[in-house]
């Protein structure tokens, strides 16, 4: 791990950012007590989107619904 004062990273900020986009850690130190470690960021894994069809298809099979929500919707607020 390598390691800087904060004098130093005031200073050259540009590299020590660059070591930690490099893939190192960065301690950072005050009068020689460490204050901060700088690490890169871990990527996030993507999130997984629900199938919805699919959903739908599980829970309704083949059938075919007579209306749409929206007519539902439109039927309970008095509109049709």
């Amino acid at each position: 791990m390598k390691t800087t004062t904060i004098r130093g990273l005031r200073h050259d900020t540009t590299t020590v950012l660059g070591w930690v986009a490099g893939g190192e850690s960065v301690e950072v130190r005050r009068r020689g007590v460490p204050v901060a470690v700088l690490s890169p960021q871990g990527r996030k894994p993507r999130s997984v989107k629900p199938d919805f069809l699919v959903r739908i298809r599980a829970a309704y099979g083949d059938t075919e619904l007579i209306s749409t929500a929206t007519d539902l919707v439109s039927e309970a607020r008095g509109e049709r």
